[in-house]
């Protein structure tokens, strides 16, 4: 998925063929074009390259499905904090390995002591993100109001 200006750059470089079009007109000086809706890749363009995924309170939050890895239950993104497994204090780093999703009871409760000492096991290992879920392209798809290329995919969304 491309923006409309990016579709026409890949199309005037002969890079992408315009299946369908939208009623929409883009205007130029001398002349005018019908939006892109649906591009063909003539040849297939290497993705750029992307970061690591961010660390930061949203992704671990997500990441841990929004759930205390103390007591597993389910919070709103406001009712949650973050735990350092291994606490600062002790030289615990800021890490995917490091921090997991807790609620305000199990993160006090918790206190500056490792999961074992505090008798608390966590539910899962903490593991980095390999992926951006605000990225997915499936996602995209399913939310997307245009429905022109719908046709165009070989798969079914329910």
């Amino acid at each position: 998925m491309v923006t409309w200006q990016r579709a026409m750059i890949l199309w005037f470089q002969h890079k992408v063929d315009i299946l369908e079009s939208h009623e929409v007109l883009i205007r130029s000086v001398r002349t005018s074009y019908s939006a892109p809706a649906v591009l063909r890749l003539r040849y297939y363009i290497k993705p750029k390259t992307y970061r690591r995924v961010r660390l930061c309170r949203e992704n671990i939050f997500i990441r841990d499905q929004f759930q205390c890895q103390y007591c597993a239950k389910t919070f709103a993104y406001k009712d949650l904090t973050l735990d350092h497994v291994m606490p600062v204090s002790r030289g615990g780093p800021k890490s995917w390995k490091n921090l997991v999703a807790a609620c305000h009871k199990c993160n006090h409760k918790k206190g500056n002591q490792t999961p074992s000492e505090a008798n608390m096991p966590l539910l899962k290992k903490p593991e980095p993100m390999k992926w951006t879920p605000k990225f997915d392209m499936m996602a995209r798809i399913k939310n997307t109001r245009d429905d022109s290329w719908t046709p165009y995919l070989q798969m079914q969304f329910t």
